[in-house]
């Protein structure tokens, strides 16, 4: 708990920012530090942990203690601070090159455990650090250093993968809506358990565009649906197309005398059962529908290092040994003379 009010300011760190002008990185970067300026904890709690990669210098950008690691070891890293001490703010900083390939085992077994950490995931379908190969996340036939005649890989969804090792919480954000991160980084920071959010980052030099279908001001409104826990999932322009369940899938429905709002789905993150949540990830505007937005979905489970925490205590409460001369004398001993 924090006594002292802080802004966005009291994280900046005194460090030249070397990302290229125009990088959704800074944007994502404002957005962490407002939100950390309005969590409960005091600044010396936090913990900023990377990997990698162009997003993996944001520890170097923030006043706060900070580890920049080896390429796909943020999980790692990360894992281990916050295991070792609980009481820390720990949070991850990783692009879809360094989570989703070298790093993408420790990637669902961070999710797997549940450990009660925040990753925030940097998607810009490109390696940019490296001048532009394709990634996990680049779309199938993208043209880049790497695959100049297009690659023939399907690429990843971080939602799917998040669903697939049991995840709790997946949020999807957009570098341009700093508003919007901010709130959903600091409900993040609320969830006990890993918290996944992805951030649809532009990158402006090897990938740039690639979110125009969702972000630019003629189809945005159509293009993007923000949801929220216990409203009806609604969008468009005047909020006059929602979403329905047809069957066993998902229908873009248009508002009219015979389908009210009575009649579109009302979103619920707190589904155990990920099936709507998985439709919802899913939804692309190549398969037309609306990109989904927001905390899609949030369940809560023991975390990891409360259960080790935990079992900790139980064993020492039960153990007979108490110090250090307890465990020199707990075994065969002998004494020399």
């Amino acid at each position: 708990m924090s006594d002292q009010k802080y802004t966005f300011k009291d994280f900046k760190s005194d460090q030249e920012n070397r990302w290229c002008p125009g990088c959704g990185d800074t944007a994502i970067l404002m957005a962490v530090q407002k939100a950390m300026a309005e969590m409960d904890h005091n600044k010396e709690d936090y913990a900023v942990i990377s990997g990698i990669g162009c997003s993996s210098r944001f520890p170097y950008y923030m006043n706060t203690y900070g580890f920049h690691g080896i390429h796909g070891r943020a999980g790692a890293l990360a894992s281990g601070v916050k295991t070792a001490n609980p009481k820390l703010s720990v949070w991850q900083i990783t692009g879809d090159g360094d989570a989703l390939a070298i790093g993408g085992n420790h990637f669902i077994h961070e999710i797997r455990r549940n450990i009660n950490l925040n990753l925030v995931l940097f998607n810009n379908q490109i390696y940019g650090l490296t001048k532009g190969q394709y990634s996990p996340t680049s779309l199938f036939g993208q043209v880049t250093k790497s695959s100049p005649y297009g690659t023939v890989e399907q690429p990843f969804h971080p939602g799917e993968l998040v669903i697939g090792a049991q995840g709790k919480f997946f949020a999807r954000s957009i570098d341009n809506k700093v508003k919007e991160t901010t709130s959903i980084l600091i409900e993040a920071d609320k969830h006990t358990g890993t918290s996944v959010v992805e951030v649809l980052q532009n990158c402006v030099i090897f990938n740039d565009g690639a979110y125009n279908a969702i972000t630019s001001k003629e189809t945005r409104d159509d293009n993007q649906i923000w949801l929220e826990h216990g409203k009806p999932m609604l969008f468009g322009k005047d909020k006059e197309k929602g979403l329905i369940v047809d069957g066993m899938k998902l229908r873009v429905v248009h508002l009219s005398d015979r389908i009210s709002v009575e009649n579109i789905l009302v979103h619920d993150a707190h589904e155990t059962d990920p099936s709507l949540h998985l439709a919802l990830i899913n939804m692309s505007v190549t398969n037309g529908f609306p990109v989904a937005f927001g905390i899609i979905r949030q369940v809560e489970a023991p975390a990891y290092d409360e259960l080790v925490e935990q079992q900790i205590a139980n064993v020492q409460a039960k153990s007979k040994i108490k110090n250090m001369d307890d465990v020199l004398n707990s075994g065969s001993t002998w004494v020399i003379e």
